[in-house]
């Protein structure tokens, strides 16, 4: 219960980080702005296409030694890995929902003279979202499950304790990762709760066959 604030702190920063860098290189990915596509394209190919602990080790490690710079405490630095990670793979969910809604959606907004900040504003995006809803809610359980990564850059979460608590009492090991395992799923609870309401929320005012 010791590492249970480090292991929720983590998981709200990293929330925060990846939904904002999700609907940052989403909208960029759909940019018409040839630049900023492939800045887009870059960032998600290399996060989506590498290790969350390669990264989380390159942050820690590799950053301080190559360039003498430090991204600061343990915290920011798996917070920042893990946001950026699960913010790219939120980037092709932000993407796809708009790429979904009804093109007759934009045309109509067209034609009543919106700009295409408004119509992405008004029109869009409030329904774009709401797509979105159930795979942002399976994403934050994996970031949640991601965040007994940081154990291994000697931040003190749940897992960091547990194995403290494991190397000194050997014979209570098993006991000692289902007591892990439990918390991690008390944990996930309400996110498996908000992720089924998403799914409700997704589906009000859809026609089905």
């Amino acid at each position: 219960m010791r590492g249970l604030g480090i292991t929720i702190s983590v998981l709200l920063g990293s929330a925060i980080i990846a939904y904002i860098a999700a609907f940052i290189a989403g909208l960029s990915r759909i940019s018409s702005n040839l630049l900023i596509n492939k800045i887009s394209s870059v960032y998600i190919e290399v996060f989506r296409g590498t290790s969350l602990i390669v990264q989380l080790f390159w942050l820690y490690y590799a950053i301080p030694m190559l360039f003498d710079f430090q991204l600061g405490s343990n915290w920011w630095t798996g917070v920042i890995a893990i946001g950026l990670n699960y913010g790219a793979y939120l980037s092709e969910v932000v993407r796809g929902s708009i790429m979904a809604v009804d093109k007759g959606q934009t045309e109509a907004s067209i034609a009543l003279n919106m700009s295409r900040f408004q119509r992405m504003r008004l029109v869009i995006l409030p329904q774009a979202v709401r797509m979105m809803l159930p795979e942002f809610g399976n994403y934050t359980i994996q970031m949640m499950k991601a965040t007994s990564l940081v154990s291994l850059i000697g931040m003190r979460d749940i897992l960091y304790y547990g194995d403290i608590m494991r190397s000194t009492n050997l014979a209570y090991a098993p006991l000692i990762y289902v007591i892990v395992l439990v918390l991690y799923f008390i944990l996930a609870l309400p996110f498996i709760w908000m992720t089924k309401k998403g799914e409700a929320i997704s589906k009000r005012g859809v026609a089905s066959s």
